[in-house]
């Protein structure tokens, strides 16, 4: 039996319900809710599909049955290997134990038609996810299972029956971690100070925050915590910015955690920049889950480096060669490289990386990659064949080997 919800015309209907007549009352539109819909099984369902060769997966599906009349609806794709559809990669990942095991995953892309066709790679990743094939693992063929499922206003979620492909052909895909969240300081103390906002800014007028490594990252979204310290002069303003280039997504004043007498807001133009009142080294901490912002005074002694350079195999452990480039600004304390490494670190031999001050009187290292807190005289960082963009904070002594 079908589940019934009043449409918005019955709500407004019923304003004057008092002066309507029988038949007119029978006349408004009903929300059903459907119990499930018709998903077409495609004419290619028993033959060879290659994920590699593939340019889309089509499938067509029938309207669910909300009550006899057209409703806007959202439709998204399913997949799975087992023909079960109980637990998602995406809450599977959410488990950090990794006791939780997905037997399903839903296809990122959303159609407003009763049609739709599936990303050959996303299907190809969504199967790695599935089955964690080791790369000379991959079978000839997998049987992939596909529902589909429709949401509307007002109405319960509804899904389709379940149609199976007999022979798909997947491929390896090599899966990672979403990555790391990062956003960018900016304004009128940050760096050259010209509150310039493009995507080679950074570096100059754009400083990002660094991955805290004591903090947990979303595997599905990289969203955590972020940190940054350093110099700020009294009377400073600035404001954070996700994306390099764009002014869509800020955090400002408005999102600190904990504001005092340290701190002011700029609320001109409703700008509510943050701005400091005493000069000092200040540590910034950005949860980037919540969007919240908590601004303190620097727990250590500052240190200046006239320069920091990247010793490692790669280069011959040369302590004065390969210098990093500073960001812009007259107090300096974070900087910037671009390196590539064309074999993998190798702990038998004690290869790597570590960050100095130009000899080894002074150098940070850590066997975490691709991000870590260096320490005086730690070890080598292990670094992966690739080709990175690296930040180092030398107050935090966190670095993070981005990959290009």
């Amino acid at each position: 039996m079908k589940k019934i919800f009043k449409s918005s015309l019955l709500m407004l209907g019923a304003l004057v319900l008092f002066t309507a007549c029988s038949d007119d009352r029978d006349s408004n539109p009903t929300l059903m809710q459907p119990d499930s819909f018709v998903l077409n099984a495609p004419a290619y369902a028993t033959s060879p599909v290659d994920l590699a060769s593939s340019t889309g997966i089509p499938f067509t599906w029938s309207q669910p049955d909300y009550g006899g009349f057209p409703v806007a609806a959202e439709y998204q794709l399913q997949i799975s290997t087992s023909g079960n559809f109980t637990v998602s990669t995406d809450q599977a990942a959410a488990d950090d134990t990794g006791a939780t095991i997905a037997d399903y995953a839903l296809m990122s892309e959303v159609y407003n038609e009763c049609k739709g066709s599936i990303n050959p790679s996303e299907l190809a990743k969504a199967l790695e996810q599935l089955e964690q094939w080791p790369e000379d693992a991959v079978p000839e063929t997998q049987a992939v299972y596909v529902r589909a499922m429709a949401k509307t206003t007002g109405a319960e979620t509804v899904y389709s029956n379940v149609v199976k492909l007999d022979n798909v052909i997947p491929y390896y895909v090599e899966l990672k971690d979403a990555p790391i969240v990062l956003w960018y300081l900016v304004g009128n103390c940050i760096g050259d100070g010209t509150w310039t906002n493009t995507a080679d800014a950074i570096g100059q007028s754009l400083i990002p925050l660094l991955p805290d490594p004591n903090a947990e990252f979303n595997k599905a979204d990289g969203t955590g915590i972020i940190v940054y310290a350093g110099y700020f002069p009294a009377g400073g303003q600035f404001k954070l910015i996700q994306n390099p280039g764009s002014w869509d997504i800020q955090m400002n004043y408005t999102n600190v955690s904990n504001p005092d007498a340290s701190l002011v807001s700029d609320e001109d133009g409703d700008n509510h920049n943050i701005g400091i009142v005493n000069e000092g080294y200040y540590t910034i901490t950005v949860n980037t889950t919540e969007n919240t912002i908590t601004i303190a005074p620097f727990d250590g002694t500052p240190t200046e480096y006239g320069m920091i350079t990247m010793p490692g195999t790669y280069q011959g452990w040369d302590p004065a060669a390969n210098a990093m480039n500073p960001m812009a600004g007259a107090h300096v304390n974070e900087w910037w490289a671009d390196v590539t490494f064309d074999a993998d670190a190798v702990v038998a031999d004690d290869q790597g990386v570590k960050f100095a001050n130009g000899s080894w009187d002074v150098n940070w290292g850590s066997e975490a990659f691709p991000y870590g807190i260096g320490t005086q005289g730690g070890k080598n960082i292990r670094y992966k064949k690739g080709t990175y963009r690296v930040y180092f904070n030398d107050l935090l002594g966190i670095y993070y080997f981005i990959e290009q």
